[in-house]
């Protein structure tokens, strides 16, 4: 318990939380950002790591017995004293995160952190959400339910710890696949978080380095710095038996910075942006040219496999909304309006970088991959085709900018 710990513990600089699902297929794999959290903590003694370890690796208990390890990392090593073995969380439960993010932010403000960022690390799906667990009631976490659950655990802390309330959780890296979208960003932003880092596609697990800490932590003063050396150190990182032959964990990366401002100014473009192309979309020659502006821009899964998967219609928002705003064919009131989204949207890229020729996915071109993908369907069988299970458009931003009534235009 909280209560319990030393309130002596060594100051740092940065409480970066390890939120960790391996109630599924990618436990043994993504166990190496566990040790990757050592390693970082031992070469920057300024970091401390709050972990949340759900898995059924050999560990603290033998092998295939699946239960939640919780524990704290500094200095190189787990910390004695602070390790606890659980039955299995329901990690996809609000409520748990909740927990953890409450959890965080209590050590946070044990250490005098000046920062506190929060790693989700397991499966992702773009709006339709994340951290997949076998064993969940729910089974995935809508994407407002993450946001909604770090809004919830820095309530609690504030709740709890009077005098530390405005502490808030600074960061999220979303080590999982597809997160980098607009309505994630919304969400993020409406929670109080600052900066957001994740890919827009597919990731390769282990995926996003641990490593990322260290960027975060020797930059909290220069968030400009901090974005290009995390985009540089996740995308430079090599994963696989010999650097030759390994494989980056992402065809495109980026860090985000998600002011109120900012995001407010995304969210009114955006909606002024959707109700001129569901008006402009009455015209019939309009409509058709939208739609086929729209197809000229890939969504994501650009691999073989990815042809069934859902995630065809999350389309980069940038290099869409430039090709409307370039198509003389529409009014100029179109036009107009997705230049202003466009710039809204840019606006909120700290740092990117991406490749023309992803070889892990028979090379790939994300080279139009530049900042967050928006969800933006074209045919029926692209607006939920994993509906009930996980949906794309539950979601306040999809609400917000009235992307429905523009969804039943144009598919």
């Amino acid at each position: 318990m909280v209560g319990s710990i030393s309130t002596e513990r060594a100051s740092r600089a940065l409480e970066f939380g390890l939120y960790r699902d391996g109630d599924n297929n990618l436990d043994t794999i993504q166990a190496a950002t566990i040790a990757q959290a050592i390693e970082t903590s031992a070469a920057d003694r300024s970091i401390e790591f709050t972990v949340e370890d759900t898995t059924s690796r050999r560990g603290a208990e033998p092998e295939h017995i699946l239960r939640t390890e919780s524990y704290a990392i500094a200095d190189g090593k787990l910390e004695r004293g602070r390790t606890e073995v659980s039955p299995p969380h329901d990690m996809s439960a609000r409520t748990d995160l909740a927990a953890f993010v409450k959890r965080t932010l209590d050590n946070a403000e044990l250490v005098h952190a000046k920062q506190t960022w929060i790693d989700l690390i397991d499966h992702g799906g773009g709006d339709g959400g994340g951290m997949q667990s076998t064993h969940s009631a729910t089974g995935i976490m809508r994407a407002d339910d993450i946001a909604g659950a770090i809004a919830d655990g820095v309530a609690a802390h504030s709740k709890d710890h009077p005098s530390d309330t405005g502490r808030v959780v600074d960061g999220v890296v979303a080590n999982q696949c597809l997160m980098a979208t607009v309505a994630f960003s919304s969400a993020l932003s409406h929670a109080g978080v600052r900066f957001f880092a994740a890919s827009p596609e597919t990731m390769l697990a282990p995926g996003v380095p641990t490593a990322v800490a260290h960027d975060i932590a020797a930059n909290l003063n220069d968030p400009h710095q901090m974005a290009r050396d995390v985009v540089e150190t996740t995308m430079t990182t090599t994963y696989g038996l010999r650097a030759r032959d390994g494989f980056a964990p992402a065809a495109a990366f980026d860090v985000f910075g998600l002011s109120a401002q900012k995001i407010a100014m995304v969210e009114n473009t955006v909606a002024a942006l959707d109700a001129s192309l569901t008006s402009a979309a009455k015209n019939r020659m309009a409509r058709a040219a939208i739609r086929e502006d729209a197809r000229a821009i890939d969504g994501m899964v650009r691999f073989p496999e990815g042809k069934q998967l859902p995630w065809r219609a999350d389309r980069p928002a940038i290099a869409l909304y430039e090709t409307l705003a370039q198509d003389g064919r529409l009014p100029s009131g179109v036009r107009t309006a997705a230049t202003a989204a466009r710039n809204a949207i840019a606006a909120t890229v700290l740092a990117h970088r991406e490749t023309d020729d992803y070889a892990p996915f028979d090379d790939a071109d994300y080279s139009n991959a530049y900042g967050p993908t928006v969800h933006f369907p074209i045919g029926r069988n692209q607006i939920d085709p994993w509906a009930p299970q996980m949906s794309e458009t539950d979601n306040a931003f999809y609400n917000i900018v009235g992307a429905a009534d523009l969804t039943k235009a144009l598919a």
